[in-house]
């Protein structure tokens, strides 16, 4: 032995070498070893978890009946696990007869009080998994948890929580998320707070207004997003009152609310928000007259025929074809404008609906003229001669064009 260490002791650096090797083969070893014992317990617990499975789907609708005592499961982690799992699983494609027995079945069994114990107490990624669950089982009692945890200081408990609040759909969490947004401004990304807003806003959206009234900056940008999401005939007085406010995203959401209003309600808002300088203000006035389907609007549709951006000539083509009249007329109207790109917008609309044929027929049925001639010219060509156009930009369209 003593012999041995002598030679291993002449072997000089090299020795140094040779111990970095063994000890690199002894720590593979030893890896190796831990890998391969962690995958033989995961197969054997997924194995036994499996099974588990199996036993409980088995004696499920005795399970959710009540017929088996709680106590048969609830003390066991894997299996409580398992059956809160299954019944937020159940809950989520059940109808309404079978929704309403999972969600008693998750309040009796104290399902759903665990989670919001677990969502009060725990932090990291077991608080954010028990805020999920919660939102899940859509129990009205969990939205105290979920709207305290918006006031988290991390940012991924607070996106949490908001996506549990977004999947309660109710009034009640739309309250929570405004007083909050209210309180600390938008401390996480927009997007999620507006889709939480839209899911939650849609039974009442008239809780939408009174916020309005008092939000600043980018909180009442978002707020008037949601409110031209979910706006309905409910609103239609209260939209009013935006169609003059200095934020365009506040007029565009009240120009898409007032498709859902009474033409002699809407009409002259309308008229007034198609002719604003910012675009998709007019884009949005221009889709709602179209909504209307009121004649009266023609003239204002193909005013927007011949505005700057082309998104809203298209718009205001399809408009001019949802509203129920001669088309044939309209086609005239369209020409007489003089405006190449709203021509070819106005065909485009009309090849694609394929009421070419149609169009072309009514107007053959016309007396013999230089104007009938002309109409089937541009029909035919499918654009306008150059020699009779005249580009024209109404006042909002050329202060668009300018900023």
């Amino acid at each position: 032995m003593a012999f041995d260490f002598e030679k291993f002791q002449r072997l000089g650096p090299a020795a140094f070498v040779l111990k970095a090797i063994l000890a690199a083969v002894a720590a593979d070893i030893i890896l190796l070893g831990f890998i391969m014992l962690r995958r033989a317990y995961r197969r054997w617990y997924f194995a036994k978890r499996d099974a588990r499975v199996t036993e409980i789907r088995q004696q499920w609708d005795a399970l959710i009946g009540g017929e088996i005592p709680f106590d048969a499961w609830r003390n066991n982690p894997r299996d409580c696990q398992i059956v809160e799992s299954m019944a937020l699983d159940a809950f989520e494609i059940a109808g309404n007869a079978e929704s309403a027995q999972i969600l008693k079945f998750l309040r009796t069994s104290g399902l759903v009080a665990k989670c919001t114990f677990e969502a009060r107490r725990h932090q990291g990624w077991r608080r954010r998994e028990a805020l999920l669950a919660l939102g899940r089982t859509r129990a009205p009692e969990a939205i105290p948890a979920l709207t305290e945890a918006l006031r988290d200081r991390d940012l991924e408990t607070r996106l949490a929580a908001l996506r549990g609040l977004e999947r309660m759909a109710c009034p009640e969490a739309a309250k929570g998320i405004l007083d909050w947004i209210s309180e600390s401004g938008l401390t996480v990304p927009a997007l999620p707070v507006q889709s939480a807003l839209i899911q939650c806003c849609a039974e009442r959206p008239q809780i939408l207004i009174s916020h309005l009234q008092h939000a600043q900056g980018p909180v009442r940008e978002v707020l008037a997003r949601v409110l031209g999401e979910v706006a309905t005939l409910v609103l239609e007085t209260d939209l009013l009152q935006f169609v003059d406010d200095e934020l365009p995203e506040l007029r565009a959401a009240a120009a898409r609310a007032l498709s859902q209003s009474a033409p002699h309600m809407a009409l002259d808002s309308l008229r007034q928000l198609a002719q604003d300088p910012i675009w998709f203000v007019r884009l949005r006035a221009i889709v709602s007259l179209g909504e209307l389907r009121n004649p009266s609007a023609i003239p204002v549709l193909l005013l927007g025929l011949t505005d700057s951006k082309r998104l809203v000539r298209v718009r205001a083509a399809e408009a001019l074809l949802k509203i129920d009249s001669d088309h044939a007329a309209v086609f005239e109207k369209v020409v007489a404008t003089k405006d190449r790109y709203g021509v070819d917008a106005y065909l485009t609309v009309l090849d694609n609906a394929g009421i070419i044929g149609t169009v072309q027929a009514k107007l053959m049925q016309l007396p013999p003229s230089g104007a009938k001639d002309t109409l089937l010219e541009i029909l035919t060509a499918r654009e306008l001669p150059t020699a009779i156009s005249m580009p024209k930009l109404h006042a909002s369209a050329k202060a668009a064009s300018a900023v």
